[in-house]
């Protein structure tokens, strides 16, 4: 079993309330999620204004297959995204066998 998994923290533009960037994140979230079917979350800076940290991971039987997955989440993610940039992305794959 192969997980692939990935941490891409955010910039957001012209944010200006947490309500604003739940709307943004939650909608990459929810997108990323049922065109994947990856897990996805939030998964720090919750309390900051212009930042996010998304985690998503995508499980495989094929090291090629889950690395190809993950790269086809963060191209999908950067074509999303109008009101925020991708600033860091960290992927690792891990090998469960």
């Amino acid at each position: 079993m192969k997980v692939a998994v990935c941490r891409i923290t955010l910039r957001l533009h012209d944010n200006r309330s947490l309500k604003g960037k739940r709307h943004v994140v939650r909608s990459l979230i929810d997108r990323l999620r049922h065109r994947f079917d990856a897990s996805v979350a939030e998964v720090g800076d919750q309390d900051r204004l212009k930042s996010a940290l998304i985690g998503v991971a995508v499980v495989n039987g094929g090291a090629r297959h889950a690395t190809d997955m993950m790269d086809r989440v963060v191209e999908y993610a950067e074509t999303q995204l109008f009101e925020a940039d991708i600033v860091d992305l960290e992927r690792e794959l891990i090998d469960l066998d």
